[in-house]
């Protein structure tokens, strides 16, 4: 059997923060717990600019950064993992190269401002493995249609759901007292969950609580 690859998690942002950002910053510190993390910035956010750029110049950009990635270590296996518009970025870039896998926190399925707007043709294209890490709370991922659209992919796919979590996966107060609970635990079992799904494991393994397959 030959030895298995280390990981290497090519981190992209959301819309409206940088990687440096506190919640990035936490989330680049676990995954570094199970192998290499290169985050990036894509050039709208370098130059302090708020609207994000086209669709076209963004996948450039993550493309870009994943060679850059690669170049530095270009013995580990390739994971796409991105907040929001991250994750939607990164899931066309697995159209265009070659990924191990693809991890999405907060899928903005919907536009904001527009859930009319079903951002789901580049999820019935693709073939890559696929983690949806989702909050109950997310507006921009309704629950329902995302089931909907799982149900047409072709890729094989792996939903897990924070329970009163928002779009970026952080639990009411409320809900995290009544189940005795800290948001670090919840973050916990979430890279529980990527930790079996990376390692190969679509089906079992992970917590039971809140997950579908």
């Amino acid at each position: 059997m030959a030895p298995v690859k280390p990981w290497l998690f090519v981190l992209a942002h959301g819309a409206g923060a940088p990687s440096s950002h506190p919640w990035m910053r936490a989330w680049a510190e676990r995954l570094a717990t199970l192998g290499v993390v290169e985050a990036f910035d894509y050039a709208y956010m370098q130059g302090k600019r708020r609207a994000p750029d086209p669709q076209p110049v963004l996948v450039r950009a993550h493309l870009a950064a994943i060679e850059r990635a690669t170049e530095r270590h270009p013995d580990h296996e390739l994971i796409l993992i991105g907040k929001s518009m991250g994750s939607r970025i990164g899931c066309h870039a697995a159209l265009e190269r070659p990924v191990s896998k693809l991890i999405c926190f907060g899928y903005p399925l919907v536009a904001p401002g527009n859930s009319g707007k079903v951002r789901d043709q580049v999820l019935l294209e693709l073939e890559t493995p696929i983690l949806f890490v989702q909050g109950t709370r997310d507006p921009l991922c309704p629950l329902e249609l995302l089931g909907k659209v799982r149900e047409k992919m072709r890729a094989r796919n792996k939903l897990f759901v924070v329970d009163a979590g928002d779009h970026s996966l952080q639990v009411t107060k409320t809900q995290l007292k009544a189940a005795g609970e800290t948001q670090q635990a919840v973050d916990e079992r979430i890279l529980h969950v990527i930790s079996h799904f990376i390692g190969g494991d679509m089906v079992s393994g992970a917590p039971p609580a809140n997950e579908n397959g």
